[in-house]
């Protein structure tokens, strides 16, 4: 299926090498100069091009998409909690049982997961998050502990030594994860640097962990590593999933749920 269109307009081709990415979930400058007939400089130009525009991440050989959603601040992205995450997050408190102890990431999805307890549920909630822990606080049967420490306003959560240590010291039976971007081989990444040390002693302070996540994080990477997919139990996704299979995450042993239809 090559394409010999030698003269095609760059940004033909830019256009091109997003559906491309949108159905592979990865692309590599190597077989994109094939594909088009031109030299992989000039594929290196088109993804430095779409990188520029946010439109795909740059990664050694190639690229891979750009979740959609990367970058905007925590009050924009709570707003935007449609009925899919609602419905994701449901879905993953049904997981929690009375007497765990339950690790709440940051982030918006986790504080939705937070807000769709079983009104009656009896469990210590452990967060850097201070919304997450004020929606938990509504709770009579939960016991809330807040971890502190510096709060980053990008994230509405606490980072630094002190909530690292306080996670650290935790053995949680569940953690909830929302993720800035999750791919097979890359891991689950973030944006924010501040936040990987919270994150990876939430991860290990827990003996499962839960990510829920929207279709479009899947495949993507952003730039800070946060730990590999093998650190996760259970994905919880939406029924149709563009890019990326979930079948890449149960090939690496991750139970896999996604919304009934």
């Amino acid at each position: 299926m090559h394409d010999h269109s030698v003269t095609e307009l760059p940004s033909l081709r830019r256009q091109k090498i997003l559906l491309i990415l949108e159905r592979d979930g990865k692309v590599m400058a190597s077989e994109l100069s094939q594909h088009f007939a031109v030299s992989e400089d000039t594929i290196r130009r088109d993804l430095a091009e779409l990188d520029n525009a946010g439109l795909v991440q740059r990664v050694h050989g190639g690229a891979l998409p750009r979740p959609k959603d990367s970058g905007k601040d925590y009050f924009t992205r709570l707003e935007e909690s449609d009925e899919v995450k609602v419905r994701l997050a449901q879905l993953a408190a049904q997981k929690v049982e009375d007497g765990q102890i339950v690790l709440f990431d940051s982030g918006s999805t986790a504080l939705q997961v937070a807000c769709s307890l079983r009104a009656d549920i009896q469990i210590t909630a452990v967060t850097a998050a201070p919304m997450t822990a004020i929606a938990l606080s509504e709770y009579k049967g939960v016991k809330v502990i807040l971890a502190g420490g510096q709060l980053n306003p990008r994230t509405m959560s606490a980072s630094g030594h002190e909530a690292v240590r306080m996670l650290a010291g935790i053995k949680a039976d569940l953690a909830f994860t929302g993720v800035c971007a999750i791919h097979p081989e890359v891991g689950v990444t973030s944006l924010h640097f501040d936040e990987v040390p919270v994150k990876q002693a939430l991860l290990d302070s827990a003996a499962r962990v839960i990510a829920v996540t929207t279709a479009d994080k899947l495949g993507a990477v952003e730039p800070f590593v946060v730990a590999s997919c093998t650190r996760l139990h259970t994905l919880i996704t939406e029924r149709h999933v563009a890019s990326g299979s979930v079948e890449d995450y149960r090939r690496l042993g991750i139970v896999v749920e996604q919304l009934p239809d």
